[in-house]
């Protein structure tokens, strides 16, 4: 918001000389007027920065659902291995992203490939960052490395969590950032001095650096480590490993829509910022058009893989329908504040199809992720940042990348196909880089057997030999077993 100033001398000179000491009276004014407009600038701040921090709320809340929703999904006998990983993940990631992460992501003036600044949040607040916009950051840092430890659950030993949660929040996913979302990322939207093919890459709360660096992560840990136990049987066939609590599952689900609302809009970072002033059409208006979107493509996915699943199984399944859900988040997180609602439907719909197919494919070649983390991230996010660039709306795409007048937007709406190229090679870069970063660290583990859990372990449950006890308790502590009371015969 501009500030408003007011020059003594400039009024004094309008008050004329008929004015008893014009000069003592336009002084007079004009301090009223600068402390009136110093609060508003206060005010405007104190705005913003109180819509972000709530943002980071939102987001962080998210950790508990996917704590709730792995939890359901793995079998009773690993819930508390598979929890503590989630509380892991924000722990060592948060101390990760402050030494490292957040100045390799946003440390400026930097090159476009890593930041070099900010290092332990040095010079922090400064015109630039305050605290709340580091908070945001390691929320999303952190989101990846959940997305991560599904891939792999059931089967990874302790040591291996903290490892790569750490290199991951610390370094991997903050690079990634850097080029797509700094203002002197390579690819960044809004590197307005050297937009790359013209556009820049419109990933705007991170279908590709969120999602995608996840779901790839997950994939090469998945795919080293090799299947569960029992997943597939001697002639290859599929059987299913399902989770213990499909309740469990629902409420981790409903957990990451909440906490969607501040992963999607929350990433304008401010709120109070005016198109035209005076006028009701401003950046609040986009704040919830990107709500809207947000939410009809996780409905659309939701329904669509209802009735799909119906089809292919004969069944309504309430997990299927969770993650078809999640799958639609994933796609419109890159294109939720560029994109019409009706386009967001689309999304959602291509995100269901998008989702069962890699399934099946996971499926053919005997790949086992017991979250589907890999391919509804992965391959989900992968849609998204093609979907933005066939559906990004020229007026949005001016006002939410504002200073750069005729960039170019979405293929089916007019506006080329540059932003589609710019957009593939994300993808490409996206996939390259944590391919020869995560897949090598993944393998280097599994070389040094601090990868996987021997088979007697994992048969018996984490929960069991690794953390002490299950997490359900089924005697009290007395050790007397409990027993099921008969209702007393009546007389």
């Amino acid at each position: 918001m501009a500030s408003q100033t007011c020059s003594a001398d400039t009024l004094a000179a309008m008050l004329g000389t008929n004015t008893t000491n014009a000069t003592a009276a336009a002084t007079l004014i004009c301090d009223q007027f600068n402390t009136i407009s110093t609060k508003f600038t206060d005010t405007a701040y104190a705005v913003d920065s109180t819509y972000l921090l709530f943002s980071a709320y939102l987001v962080f809340s998210m950790q508990l659902g996917f704590a709730m929703l792995c939890a359901g999904s793995v079998r009773a006998k690993n819930t508390m291995n598979i929890m503590l990983t989630n509380v892991l993940d924000a722990a060592a990631g948060g101390l990760f992203y402050y030494l490292f992460g957040f100045a390799f992501a946003f440390g400026t003036p930097s090159n476009g490939f890593i930041g070099k600044h900010n290092f332990a949040l040095k010079d922090i607040p400064s015109s630039v960052f305050d605290y709340s916009y580091f908070l945001y950051q390691w929320a999303f840092a952190i989101a990846a490395a959940g997305i991560t430890s599904g891939s792999i659950a059931e089967r990874t030993q302790f040591v291996a969590y903290l490892i790569y949660s750490a290199f991951l929040t610390g370094f991997v996913y903050p690079v990634v950032s850097h080029w797509f979302w700094s203002v002197d990322g390579w690819a960044s939207a809004s590197n307005l001095d050297n937009l790359f093919l013209g556009s820049g890459v419109i990933d705007f709360a991170g279908s590709g650096v969120v999602h995608m660096v996840g779901g790839v992560a997950g994939l090469y840990g998945a795919l080293i480590e090799g299947p569960r136990i029992g997943r597939f049987d001697h002639t290859g066939r599929s059987v299913a490993l399902r989770g213990h609590s499909a309740s469990l599952v629902v409420l981790g689900t409903f957990l990451l829509w909440f906490g969607w609302y501040g992963f999607n809009p929350g990433s304008f970072t401010k709120i109070l910022s005016p198109y035209e002033s005076g006028n009701y059409y401003g950046q609040w208006s986009a704040v919830g058009r990107t709500a809207v979107t947000t939410t009809l493509a996780g409905c659309t996915a939701a329904l669509t893989t209802l009735f799909g699943k119906r089809i292919i199984s004969g069944h309504w399944n309430v997990t299927d329908v969770c993650n078809g859900l999640l799958g639609g988040f994933a796609a419109i997180t890159a294109g939720c504040s560029v994109v019409e609602p009706w386009a967001a439907i689309i999304c959602g719909f291509v995100a269901a199809c998008v989702l069962t197919g890699c399934n099946k494919l996971a499926e053919k070649y005997k790949y086992d992720d017991p979250l589907e983390a890999a391919q509804l991230h992965g391959g989900c996010g992968a849609w998204g940042i093609i979907f933005t660039a066939l559906f990004a709306k020229e007026k949005y795409v001016n006002e939410v990348y504002p200073g750069k007048p005729g960039r170019p937007y979405g293929l089916f709406m007019g506006g080329g196909g540059k932003l589609l190229g710019a957009h593939m090679v994300q993808i490409l870069v996206i996939f390259g880089f944590v391919s020869a970063t995560m897949g090598p660290l993944f393998f280097i583990l599994h070389k040094l057997k601090l990868l996987r859990i021997s088979p007697e372990d994992e048969t018996a449950g984490m929960d069991m030999t690794r953390h002490g006890g299950f997490a359900y308790v089924y005697h009290d502590e007395d050790s007397i077993p409990m027993k099921k009371i008969e209702p007393a015969s009546s007389g």
